[in-house]
């Protein structure tokens, strides 16, 4: 007992720590994978918890909750002009066919919305209440993905507003296209000697249509919906993750149903509400997971040396920040091609998570600047002031005074003459800073 103890203790700290110290370069191509599997799951983990993806999971259930209406009203009016609403609704019921209870009184309501929206006064503000919540649900589930990947800018109101409704008018389309398939199947291969030979792969794959359109789905949402670039395999392994749990969920829940009726006794008719509430919770939960797994399995190297830069000493990062200015006056010296921060990462072999952090600050202290290289597809850093003039005194003076000073209102002598003193201690000790130019420093 006590050895397996010391073993989970030093898996533990293998996960937390040793793990994220292990560069790629180092590993066989089978541990990179093992390695990068390993970091997917510990981080999703992680940012299930940092994120607060529960809480996120129900908030978009209130959003989906106040706009199934209106989105299955404008599905079903954009179906209706293509001729296609019995299509449209029976996809519905297979896709909420654990509430095939409440989905008559659903579509019931859809046909009463849409009857209420077609002449007078009620046009205008239906219309106007169905895109109204149409558009809410859509920018909350944008809003939670851009949360996942950390981009603080949505898109323009027009962006928004195109994306949107484009996918509200194409989703009945691919529905259409799907189902036309399958009766081209089911009709005119069934006869065939090829249908005959492969019934067994035939039915497998019919059984399998929902976990990859679900995996379709998905990976759609997670490559479209934030507000950065997502690339297609990583939003493909968190879609068909999260396909194939959400199929899977599907099934336990239908299943788990036919166990409900005490529930049923209690709330008697009510019952489907607070089900359909758990259903969309749940479900939500899943999609966000996803994200978060779409998000770490592209941005590992973001988290290299996780623990210990989470925890990094002022003094170390005060050095890195410091080197990192030396390394770009250097290469402006010698008229060398400015770095990109990759080139920083590759060359030194440093986090780009502490590089983006310290390059960020060097900015904001104007001691570098960016150029645009590639027409604009990346950025470079070079050096914002006179080379011959940046001491070592004067890099640390722009980066340590940048932001607000002096603004306690409450000031006490006390605190004034303290602060002339730390001052004037500082500029003794900076006076040696204040005679090497950055460039210089190894010489």
């Amino acid at each position: 007992m006590k050895k397996i103890i010391e073993r989970i203790k030093f898996f533990v700290h293998f996960l937390r720590y040793d793990i994220w110290r292990v560069t790629t370069s180092e590993l066989s191509k089978s541990k990179t994978l093992l390695y990068y599997v390993l970091k997917t799951i510990y981080l999703s983990i992680r940012g299930f918890s940092k994120e607060k993806l529960n809480i996120r999971a129900a908030a978009l259930t209130y959003s989906i909750m106040f706009a199934i209406v209106p989105l299955i009203a404008l599905i079903s009016a954009v179906a209706h002009g293509f001729r296609i609403e019995s299509t449209i609704e029976n996809m519905l019921n297979d896709t909420f066919v654990g509430q095939a209870n409440l989905m008559p009184l659903i579509m019931d309501f859809v046909r009463k919305y849409l009857d209420t929206m077609s002449g007078g006064i009620f046009l205008g503000i239906g219309l106007a209440i169905l895109v109204f919540s149409v558009f809410n649900l859509f920018s909350h589930i944008e809003l939670a993905l851009n949360n996942i990947w950390q981009v603080e800018k949505s898109r323009s109101f027009v962006k928004q507003f195109t994306l949107y409704f484009s996918g509200v008018l194409i989703f009945p389309l691919l529905i259409a296209v799907s189902s036309g398939l399958s009766i081209y199947i089911n009709n005119i291969l069934k006869g065939t000697f090829i249908f005959q030979v492969f019934t067994p792969f035939v039915q497998f794959s019919i059984s399998i249509v929902p976990y990859l359109v679900s995996a379709l789905i998905f990976t759609l949402m997670y490559l479209i919906v934030p507000n950065t670039k997502v690339r297609f395999m990583n939003a493909l392994l968190a879609g068909i993750i999260a396909g194939f749990v959400f199929q899977a969920f599907q099934s336990v829940y239908v299943s788990g149903q036919i166990n409900l009726t005490r529930y049923n006794a209690i709330y008697g008719g009510f019952a489907a509400i607070p089900l359909l509430l758990l259903w969309i919770n749940i479900s939500s939960l899943i999609f966000l997971v996803g994200a978060e797994i779409s998000y770490t399995s592209q941005n590992l190297r973001n988290f290299d040396y996780l623990e210990d830069s989470e925890n990094i000493s002022d003094r170390y990062k005060k050095n890195l920040t410091y080197f990192v200015a030396f390394v770009i006056v250097k290469r402006f010296e010698q008229n060398a091609p400015p770095l990109t921060i990759e080139e920083i990462v590759s060359e030194y072999k440093m986090p780009i998570r502490i590089v983006n952090q310290i390059v960020g600050v060097l900015k904001q202290a104007e001691i570098i600047s960016e150029i645009n290289l590639d027409n604009g597809v990346s950025v470079a850093y070079q050096p914002a002031v006179d080379i011959n003039q940046l001491t070592l005194n004067l890099l640390q003076s722009k980066v340590e005074t940048k932001g607000s000073e002096l603004f306690l209102e409450s000031k006490s002598e006390e605190m004034d003459h303290f602060w002339q003193q730390m001052i004037a201690l500082q500029e003794k000790r900076d006076k040696i800073f204040n005679e090497i130019l950055v460039k210089d420093i190894l010489n």
